[in-house]
């Protein structure tokens, strides 16, 4: 990508602040004139749903903490206060509770389409681990967000997990006396988890911008998995990727609407609108959608590994699930990025994402009978995909020709002339 700013300042005031604080020209190199692959589709638009959502989150999340009360007490009263008697609280309430669950739909649909193109390898592997960084801030914040109604299913799943870090000697225990602020789920946690959900959403933002700014220095990845041989091969982001963008942006938040409005409670759990009680347990606790793939997992070890116990286990395999997916670059091996040209890796695909939406089914049921032995299956095959599958396909697939060009792959898509005659293979096919 040529570093060369095209930017014309409009007027003598843009010219004066061009000098000094070129902010214009950031805008406009980045959004306006940054080149994108030509051939880029609409499963490349979820970094901007995202980036429109996490806005959202922050903007209605500031509103919200004006009116909270985070005292054991009356923090459920004050939700209840929020959404009868502030104006439109209920309004911002349901954005901000709906927006959670959209985010996360969003998220996994990104990580999904860097998996099938192949967006974590060379050279993007910082790009790879600032967006697992992403991931991991994001699944905090909205932990502790979950805990802040004071429902049944906060305070007892606050209680779960903060169990969770006992499992590990020696440190367990203080970690969990330090998020607890105390010996058990009480006002001083309450208090905690107020300010860390407060503040992470700006970490988020902080990480993003280092996000984009990776993408900036490395350029975006295409369906072809093919780098940018010319400027033949790209486009100016506007008008070409924002209207993609913006009109996906109307889909998915047309769909967030209809949910906001008419099934506001429908991602969430009923016993959150019943205030927590320490000395009522409920039937089963569970967390909240997005996270059910790793509390099945989790859940999956019920026996002893050596000296390992079935708890220590459990938490293991749960964070070891995350703490993968940094190590994605260099698991696979195939010099080929996109799956649209490898035929063995892009049924493989599917199968690991069917059974990344078959542990999720298996979170919400309850741990007994045939279902943590389902659980461990598809455990077993989750580790297996990333530690044993993509190190030894990259090395026996066979993947189908690439285009040398992306330029060329749109021709040949659209019935052009295709490769020139006598051209042959990209180097990345060979060997």
């Amino acid at each position: 990508m040529s570093s060369h700013s095209s930017y014309v300042p409009s007027s003598g005031v843009m010219q004066w602040m061009d000098a000094r604080l070129p902010l214009p020209r950031l805008v406009y190199d980045s959004f306006v004139a940054y080149p994108t692959p030509r051939n880029l589709n609409y499963a490349y638009t979820f970094g901007g749903i995202l980036a429109i959502f996490l806005v959202s989150q922050i903007l209605t999340g500031v509103v919200l903490a004006m009116h909270y009360a985070a005292s054991s007490g009356i923090a459920f009263e004050s939700v209840e206060k929020i959404m009868r008697d502030v104006n439109w609280g209920w309004l911002l309430r349901y954005m901000h509770a709906t927006g959670a669950s959209f985010f996360f739909i969003a998220v996994y649909l990104h990580i999904f389409r860097g998996l099938y193109y192949g967006s974590y390898k060379q050279p993007r592997e910082v790009l790879w681990i600032l967006g697992v960084i992403i991931f991991l801030l994001m699944m905090a914040t909205a932990f502790m967000g979950y805990v802040l109604p004071w429902g049944q299913m906060s305070f007892w799943g606050a209680t779960v997990i903060t169990g969770f870090f006992t499992a590990f000697p020696l440190i367990g225990d203080p970690i969990q006396q330090l998020l607890l602020g105390g010996f058990s789920v009480d006002n001083a946690t309450l208090n905690r988890f107020f300010s860390l959900h407060y503040l992470l959403p700006f970490m988020i933002a902080g990480v993003v911008i280092l996000h984009v700014w990776a993408l900036h220095v490395t350029g975006q990845t295409n369906p072809t998995g093919v780098e940018v041989k010319s400027s033949k091969d790209t486009v100016p982001f506007t008008p070409h990727a924002t209207v993609k963008d913006g009109f996906a942006m109307v889909v998915f938040l047309a769909i967030f609407a209809y949910f906001v409005f008419y099934l506001p409670n429908f991602l969430g759990h009923p016993d959150n609108y019943i205030e927590a009680n320490p000395l009522k347990t409920p039937a089963h606790i569970v967390p909240e959608w997005y996270f059910l793939p790793f509390y099945a997992m989790l859940r999956a070890i019920t026996f002893n590994i050596g000296p390992i116990d079935s708890k220590l286990g459990g938490v293991l395999v749960m964070f070891g699930s995350i703490i993968v997916l940094f190590f994605l670059p260099w698991l696979d091996t195939s010099r080929v990025r996109s799956a649209a040209y490898r035929p063995i890796y892009r049924v493989l695909f599917w199968v690991f994402a069917f059974d990344c939406v078959f542990l999720g089914w298996l979170g919400a049921k309850p741990a007994e009978g045939i279902y943590p032995t389902l659980a461990l299956i598809g455990t077993i095959y989750y580790f297996a995909h990333f530690l044993i599958i993509l190190p030894i396909l990259g090395l026996v697939e066979k993947p189908k020709k690439l285009p040398n060009s992306i330029t060329e792959a749109v021709l040949a898509k659209h019935g052009g002339s295709g490769r020139p005659a006598g051209a042959t293979a990209s180097p990345e096919t060979k060997g």
